[in-house]
């Protein structure tokens, strides 16, 4: 008879040998047992544990998969936001950058010698020292640990809150849920990627295709879909790692620099990034980038660029942030990778709007680490442009190596059985009419039922009337079980329609009915952009609802009111008087309204109630802001404009006052000046804000 003592001794050993084993394997790259072993292993201590369940312990090995699925995922914000890096795709830039740093730290920068390059040679200058490291192509995550012990796993999500996936990241063996280090800090948020490896990729896909269901696009998508898992199972079987990358909030964290803070999270047993160096120079740098750019094919994971960052972290915060991103940190990505393949067929998709968007099959090729076999060739004027036609050999490359286009035709190729790309002349999931407007074709079947289910996942999207717990998939679902035929639809729903769906619990479908109840006090300005009119968006939405206090009132504009507004010329006025006018948008606001939705202006004024005119030079004035601004989000500096009574809108025309310009300012720079609109950089506009 086996002592009781021994086999707690047992449990005792084998959760440190597991732990063990992970470590080894995904921090150390030096496995110390194989898989076969540490599942026998692992089969051990789970018959263990249950007969001895006074021993249990939340953080075994055995705990990973946490048993039964959850029924949805909360939101919470993060403690320190997560930023997005500034891209960059030439060294150009990469050292245009590096003197940036150097003049934001007040360091004295060499004159250039002829070559153009001194200033940037090793030594030369103020000593900042750089860290380079690969840019992962994955899912962005934040991981809480307090006391040492993992709290929470949250998403990127917008970058000021995110998902929380706790019970997904503990069922993944490469992330430690108890910090290897007998003085753990009070508070480590660990930020890194989670990827899924190329060998697990293929397996997921190749158990996908042999049981009938959709491949994943890439090993990101798989990745992003097996965290939105509501199953920590599924993760569990997918083989994710996480490579860390990046600090949130700390308490109790003694360490300098990023790249000290790599080692220390190591030490802890927290895989990080291998491939990270640092440097004394940019031009170290660049010499690491170009070695880098032929050997990250060989990785087990998609690398699409490298990551420069200042390496101290108190300069780091003398340098600050733009609005959007760092100032200490770049990313620089590397060419996309083309391959050659033929151009089987052509389908034409129907988008929200009624777009028809052709789209190419093509012969599967592999490219920057995934199979191809479709991609997007906007619209029948790029195919003219390019002379596609099918059976055509193609170039094809990977746009910021994720999503695939086709950059060209090999004509030397051509046999003379290659087919002319004709555009269809009705409806493809209709049999509606098509118009075509400038390069695009459109279905102008307002019941186009392939225009519904994706006017129906734009209806519902965070920047529309925002349905907390209502996303893509669910949309599917709903309008598959002819629960939702119209938008009014949504909110009727009763709770046993959505207790019905699949994999609904009854708290996802409670938490559902509470997003639409509150998306229905909205008002006019959201059921606007959401409704998916042509022309009118967001910018133009809000035009709308500060002129007319509700629907009604829209409704009964003439196309000469409607042309007077701010950035509404004659073919929007006119193409908006239509469609307003049509019995079907009539019927839309008639049945929204009768379901509660509210459909009367917050921010329409009745001018008698007007206060007295702000006084600032933005009042009453038509702003349009274009490029990137160093200081401000363009969404909050719309914001400020209209707060100090300026109308802001998307596009320049001869009724824009003012044009706000920023970095790399484009075609709008260019017609406000054609037209003589008064154009202003980020100096002069700081220069007249009001100090808040």
């Amino acid at each position: 008879m086996t002592d009781p003592g021994d086999e707690i001794g047992r449990i005792t050993e084998l959760r440190d040998l597991l732990e063990r084993a992970n470590r080894a394997y995904y921090v150390d790259a030096d496995p110390i047992m194989s898989d076969r072993d540490f599942d026998a292993r692992l089969e051990e201590l789970a018959g263990l544990e249950e007969a001895h369940p006074d021993h249990a312990d939340p953080d075994s090995p055995t705990r990973r998969v946490g048993g039964e699925p959850v029924e949805g995922f909360e939101t919470a914000p993060h403690t320190v936001p997560m930023t997005s890096i500034d891209n960059t795709y030439s060294i150009e830039d990469l050292r245009a950058w590096y003197e940036r740093v150097l003049k934001g730290l007040d360091r004295e920068i060499p004159e250039s010698g002829d070559s153009g390059n001194d200033l940037f040679a090793a030594g030369a200058g103020a000593d900042v020292d750089l860290v380079c490291d690969p840019k992962i192509d994955g899912v962005a995550i934040s991981l809480r640990y307090e006391a040492g012990r993992l709290v929470s796993a949250t998403t990127r999500g917008d970058g000021a809150r995110g998902d929380v996936i706790t019970s997904n990241v503990r069922a993944m063996r490469s992330i430690p849920l108890v910090l290897a280090t007998d003085d753990p800090p009070a508070v480590v948020e660990i930020r890194g990627e989670i990827v899924m490896p190329n060998s697990s990729f293929e397996r997921v896909n190749a158990e996908r295709e042999a049981r009938g269901e959709p491949l994943f696009a890439n090993a990101r998508n798989s990745t992003a879909g097996t965290l939105k898992s509501l199953d920590p199972a599924i993760t569990a079987s997918r083989g994710l790692r996480f490579i860390a990358h990046g600090r949130g909030e700390t308490d109790g964290v003694e360490v300098e620099t990023y790249s000290g803070f790599l080692e220390l999270v190591r030490s802890w047993g927290v895989p990080a990034n291998t491939h990270s160096r640092a440097f004394s120079s940019i031009e170290e740098v660049v010499e690491r980038i170009e070695a880098f750019g032929r050997e990250r094919r060989d990785l087990e994971y998609g690398v699409d660029g490298m990551v420069v960052r200042v390496d101290r972290f108190d300069l780091q915060r003398d340098l600050g942030a733009t609005a959007k991103a760092p100032r200490w940190a770049i990313a620089f990505k590397y060419p996309a990778e083309q391959a050659r393949t033929r151009l089987l067929e052509v389908e034409w998709q129907v988008g929200k709007g009624g777009t028809l968007t052709p789209r190419a099959t093509m012969e599967p090729v592999l490219v920057a680490g995934t199979t191809v076999r479709h991609a997007t060739l906007h619209n029948i004027e790029e195919i003219r442009r390019k002379d596609l036609r099918v059976g055509d050999v193609v170039v094809i490359e990977k746009a910021g190596e994720i999503i695939p286009q086709v950059v060209e035709a090999v004509v030397s190729e051509r046999t003379g059985t290659e087919v002319v790309i004709e555009p269809p002349t009705v409806c493809p999931a209709c049999g509606g009419p098509i118009e075509q407007e400038g390069p695009k074709l459109f279905c102008t079947n307002p019941e186009c039922p392939a225009q519904f289910r994706e006017k129906l996942k734009w209806f519902v999207g965070r920047d529309q009337m925002d349905v907390d717990g209502l996303g893509e998939k669910l949309v599917d679902q709903l309008v598959d079980a002819d629960l939702v035929h119209h938008f009014a639809d949504l909110f009727l729903l009763k709770r046993d329609d959505l207790l019905g769906l699949e994999r609904m619990g009854e708290k996802s479908a409670d938490n559902l009915l509470e997003g639409l109840e509150v998306a229905r006090t909205r008002g006019l300005t959201r059921v606007l952009a959401g409704m998916g009119i042509r022309h009118i968006g967001a910018s133009a939405a809000k035009v709308l609802a500060r002129h007319f206090p509700d629907a009604d009132a829209l409704m009964a504009a003439s196309v000469e009111t409607l042309e007077e507004l701010p950035d509404f010329g004659e073919i929007t006025a006119r193409s908006l008087h239509d469609h307003l006018a049509a019995d079907s948008t009539r019927d839309a606001f008639r049945r929204l309204a009768a379901a509660g939705v509210s459909l009367r202006s917050d921010l329409h004024r009745d001018p008698a109630d007007e206060p007295d005119p702000v006084d600032s030079p933005f009042a009453g004035k038509t702003v349009v802001i274009t490029g990137t601004l160093e200081s401000f989000g363009r969404k909050e500096l719309a914001e400020r404009l209209e707060d100090l009574g300026a109308t802001v809108t998307g596009s320049v025309s001869k009724k824009t006052d003012l044009l706000v310009a920023g970095e790399k300012a484009g075609s709008k720079l260019r017609k406000a000046a054609d037209l003589g609109v008064e154009t202003w950089d980020e100096a002069r506009l700081i220069a007249e804000l009001p100090e808040v």
